[in-house]
């Protein structure tokens, strides 16, 4: 009884705002889809540039020649709380609504791009790689990206009827804006973890994988 209570605010939240999560995670597929597509439409001459720095870095992560952990792990944790709180501090302006899902799009593209681009130059061994190196960060990074925005466009849309539409009654501002700040600790939390598993985990995995399509 007691998981089910703690489930219930989760799978209400979804369901109170289905139409928002839907319509983000669609934008978020678009983009990774338009990614992916991209990668099409580079000319042998770019892909080949492109190939070239990418085997240079795989040639560093085989030999060991790669960053220091807590490097990694500083660069990333910094790379994706920027991009994220960015997202958040737009929320609370109006005309940022439309930047957050310009934002989250790219992301999207970003991560399309990246599988596309492994698998279109080095077929399996690429899907191998993209494995070990874009999805084990990312099944947290991905789904923390879709809140984020899921919650900076409700505030967005709350200030919008709140100016726009004088809907003063019934709005408990300083409320909703201590929710919205508990997001910003969330996000801070998971971009701890997922910079632990791309510093920590993803350096050794793709080693794993290099030794094995070499």
């Amino acid at each position: 009884m007691k998981q089910i209570a703690l489930q219930n605010p989760v799978s209400r939240h979804i369901r109170e705002n289905f139409s928002i999560y839907a319509f983000v995670i669609a934008l978020f597929l678009m983009g990774v889809i338009f990614g992916a597509v991209i990668v099409n439409s580079l000319s042998i001459a770019q892909k080949e540039d492109l190939f070239f720095y990418l085997k240079q870095f795989f040639g560093q992560v085989s030999t060991g020649k790669l960053a220091a952990p807590e490097d990694l792990f500083r660069s990333s944790f910094l790379h994706n709380l920027k991009f994220l709180g960015l997202i958040w501090l737009l929320g609370i302006s109006i005309i940022g609504l439309p930047l957050i899902l310009v934002l989250l799009f790219l992301k999207g593209l970003v991560v399309g791009f990246s599988i596309g681009f492994l698998v279109n130059q080095m077929k399996w061994g690429g899907f191998l790689l993209s494995f070990v190196t874009v999805l084990p960060q990312n099944l947290l990074i991905i789904p923390l990206f879709i809140f984020t925005s899921v919650m900076a466009v409700m505030f967005s849309l709350n200030l919008i009827r709140k100016i726009f539409m004088k809907q003063a009654a019934h709005f408990a501002f300083f409320q909703l804006f201590l929710k919205y700040c508990s997001v910003l600790l969330a996000v801070f939390i998971a971009s701890l973890a997922a910079a632990c598993i791309e510093a920590y985990l993803s350096p050794q995995l793709m080693q794993a994988v290099m030794k094995i399509i070499h």
